[in-house]
């Protein structure tokens, strides 16, 4: 039988098959080959007791993709949560974010909470600075439940990482979406003994047919590991589009003359913001000591 890892906790894993949750032990081949199953891996399982649900997990398939931070295989896409005000957003975390995202081939939505304290004028601004980056903000209050139709339909189908800041109104967000959505979610939360609102481990969520979401602890810095300044621009969609439209190979984009990107800038095809950011990076990169 074929199922989803959906969290691994003492030796266990909880095994979603679209029915049920199994609780399975891991065959011993797995430490022999140092495998370590994920949250997210789609498994082979063998059925031992189907009234108690439980198992053993026989082989984990081929995974698309591994996250590190938080550990888990087989993202789609990642739902990152910001809020427009209280507190402000942080661009250049978010970006930081983003460009680690793109490293590893996820896209992004970008979703910012507390549109119910802001200006329209101020959600332009926000819209503005992701012009031509291919990132189409979302805006929603997770305090009047305003959005989250339009959120849901952006999971459904995909296991969907949910990150953010603390106090962006991340939990509040998937909270919502259990109470009106997710009722499933309540017998596979009695099986493995989870806190509704707690984020110690690692676990998705179920939420309908092949749709998961993977709540994850807040973070306030982003490190852009294992990025060097030469790929750097691959990892912002506005630049990459326009690579090898330069004057020169390996074009920075800081000070070449005939510089595509630079023009793109000063015509508002690209954010400013953005562009800053990219700068910033750049030259972070730049001094990072290598060892």
């Amino acid at each position: 039988m074929k199922g989803k890892i959906i969290r691994g906790i003492g030796g266990f894993y909880y095994v979603h098959t679209g029915t049920q949750i199994y609780e399975c032990k891991a065959k011993g081949i797995f430490r022999k080959d140092n495998i370590r199953p994920l949250p997210g891996d789609f498994a082979e399982i063998a059925v031992l007791d189907e009234e108690k649900g439980l198992g053993n997990l026989e082989q984990i398939l081929p995974r698309k993709n591994v996250l590190i931070r938080p550990a888990v295989a087989n993202v789609d896409q990642a739902l990152v949560i910001f809020a427009l005000a209280s507190p402000k957003p942080n661009f250049n975390l978010l970006d930081r974010f983003l460009v680690m995202m793109e490293k590893q081939g996820i896209s992004s939505i970008l979703l910012f909470n507390k549109k119910d304290l802001v200006s329209e004028e101020r959600m332009e601004e926000v819209r503005a600075r992701y012009a031509g980056s291919g990132y189409r903000p979302v805006f929603f209050s997770a305090l009047k439940k305003e959005g989250t139709e339009e959120i849901l339909s952006l999971l459904k189908g995909r296991t969907t990482t949910v990150a953010g800041p603390s106090g962006v109104g991340k939990s509040s967000l998937i909270n919502i979406l259990q109470d009106e959505r997710f009722m499933e979610t309540g017998a596979i939360s009695e099986k493995i003994e989870r806190g509704r609102h707690t984020t110690r481990h690692t676990e998705l969520l179920y939420v309908e047919k092949d749709t998961y979401i993977l709540d994850t602890p807040g973070f306030s810095s982003v490190e852009l590991l294992g990025v060097e300044k030469e790929e750097l621009g691959a990892y912002f969609p506005e630049i990459r589009k326009r690579e090898g439209m330069c004057r020169f190979a390996g074009c920075t984009h800081l000070t070449e003359p005939d510089c595509m990107v630079r023009r793109a800038l000063s015509e508002g095809e690209i954010g400013e913001g953005r562009y800053e950011n990219y700068r910033i990076f750049y030259e972070e990169l730049k001094a990072r000591r290598k060892y």
